[in-house]
């Protein structure tokens, strides 16, 4: 009889099953991706703020002549800004999924975890960055417009491609990116840029080292594990503990210009010193604490340092309208 063995159906082996079950989960896992998954691509804790300190540049902007800006204008602002922040989230994502995937704080974001496929990421994120530049600029005006684009390309590039992979200096640096909202929002009002935005930008610039590396002292052993080069990783606690020190003395000093440059008044100057005053007093307790007492310090800070953030921006429109 003639041997027909070879022309049998040669048939997957077991592997072979689960490797196309595995893909094939993946690309379903990709399709369904939900909205929500999406939205947290924006990063919507990093987004709040970027919208609060964008208000408040927008709030404390001089009304002029013409009455200040229209509420839909500004409403419209407000929101393109916030899509601009929300792409540079995603792109950050889309960089550092590698990195993502093997730090325990970063391992269930939307791209590590599956849910959302790395190019659809970048598309994402391209596509909201172009848009929301485009509108501000014909919907509000082009100054703005070109912040938010420097913005967007600086946390984007700057930043996730090149500081936060190569230097000790990344968050110093990098902080830049976060600084800017007040700026934007004070130019979609008014076309311009003035002493006070600049002022904003620089408290913001100088809290980031000390609220960053609070909680990248928290989180050492990723950053040490995955060879991304914070300030703890490089420099030690000791030193890193001294930096946010220091930074948060010159921080305290531009939370304190805005009065005494005149464009606030009592009790901006009264609240700001209290906020920055507490700031600084855990900062020290944080440089001096025992060894054992350094974790619960520095969760401390970090959680005090956003309060803080939304506390004094909050403390602009109350003394404005306090009047005093």
């Amino acid at each position: 009889m003639t041997d027909n063995s070879t022309d049998l159906p040669v048939f997957d082996t077991s592997a072979q099953r689960a490797g196309d079950v595995a893909e094939v989960a993946t690309e379903m896992a990709t399709e369904m991706a939900s909205a929500a998954d999406y939205f947290e691509l924006l990063k919507p804790r990093v987004m709040s703020l970027v919208v609060f300190t964008t208000l408040i540049g927008m709030i404390m902007a001089p009304s002029g002549a013409t009455g200040g800006v229209h509420p839909v204008v500004a409403f419209t602002a407000l929101l393109l800004i916030a899509v601009g922040a929300g792409a540079s989230g995603a792109l950050n994502m889309w960089y550092d999924a590698d990195i993502d995937a093997n730090m325990e704080r970063t391992r269930t974001r939307p791209i590590p975890s599956g849910r959302i496929s790395r190019d659809s990421a970048l598309g994402f994120g391209l596509t909201l960055s172009a848009g929301s530049v485009m509108c501000l600029g014909v919907f509000v005006n082009w100054l703005s417009a070109g912040l938010l684009a420097f913005t967007i390309f600086f946390y984007a590039v700057i930043y996730t491609v090149w500081l936060k992979r190569h230097t000790a200096q990344n968050i110093v640096i990098g902080g830049a990116a976060g600084a800017f909202p007040p700026v934007v929002g004070w130019a979609a009002a008014t076309g311009s840029v003035d002493v006070l935005p600049v002022l904003m930008f620089a408290i913001i610039f100088f809290w980031t080292p000390p609220h960053f590396w609070a909680l990248a002292l928290l989180k050492n052993k990723d950053y040490t594990d995955n060879n991304i080069p914070m300030m703890p990783v490089v420099a030690g606690s000791k030193n890193t503990r001294f930096q946010m020190l220091v930074y948060a003395l010159v921080m305290a000093v531009f939370a304190a210009l805005p009065a005494v440059l005149g464009h606030t008044g009592l009790f901006y100057a009264l609240f700001s010193t209290a906020l920055s005053s507490v700031f600084v007093a855990m900062s020290l307790w944080l440089f001096i604490a025992p060894e054992a007492r350094q974790p619960s310090a520095a969760k401390a800070l970090f959680a005090y340092s956003i309060l803080y953030l939304f506390l004094l921006f909050g403390g602009f429109p109350a003394d404005k309208l306090i009047g005093i």
